[in-house]
């Protein structure tokens, strides 16, 4: 039924909730994984265009991504994986286009209607900008 499972990470310890949870779909279904990362901030939404180094930061969640990937391959799964600057929720869809994800299966951080009013929340953007099904898990 799913083909491709794209996955957001953001780099904490929310990403376990929904790694375990998508493994065994995608076990399943025979699903692709795809991870994606979005460095978000004024230095990794301009680092073309002002000619940045790498930060530690950058590298940091380049190295967090790899691991990923080797973990999930060592287990048998197909997963590649992406890191992008930017809107989060914008990079995010462009790259459910790009893989023609079928499902996008995300931890949610549950901070609620006034911190999600005031900050935003990547999941409900993407609830509203997209007809993929997305699969949300509350953080552990």
């Amino acid at each position: 039924m799913y083909k491709t499972i794209l996955v957001p990470l953001d780099h904490s310890a929310a990403d376990e909730t929904i790694v375990a949870h998508v493994q065994l779909l995608a076990k399943l279904m025979s699903s692709r994984l795809v991870l994606v990362h979005v460095a978000d901030g004024h230095a990794a939404r301009n680092q073309e265009q002002l000619n940045l180094a790498d930060s530690e930061e950058i590298n940091a969640d380049r190295d967090y991504l790899r691991r990923r990937v080797e973990q999930l391959s060592s287990a048998g799964y197909q997963v590649t994986s992406h890191l992008a600057a930017g809107d989060p929720t914008s990079e995010i869809l462009a790259l459910v286009a790009k893989e023609q994800a079928d499902l996008i299966a995300m931890a949610t951080h549950g901070h609620g209607f006034i911190k999600d009013t005031i900050l935003g929340s990547v999941a409900t953007e993407l609830r509203h900008r997209t007809a993929v099904p997305i699969l949300m898990l509350r953080a552990s």
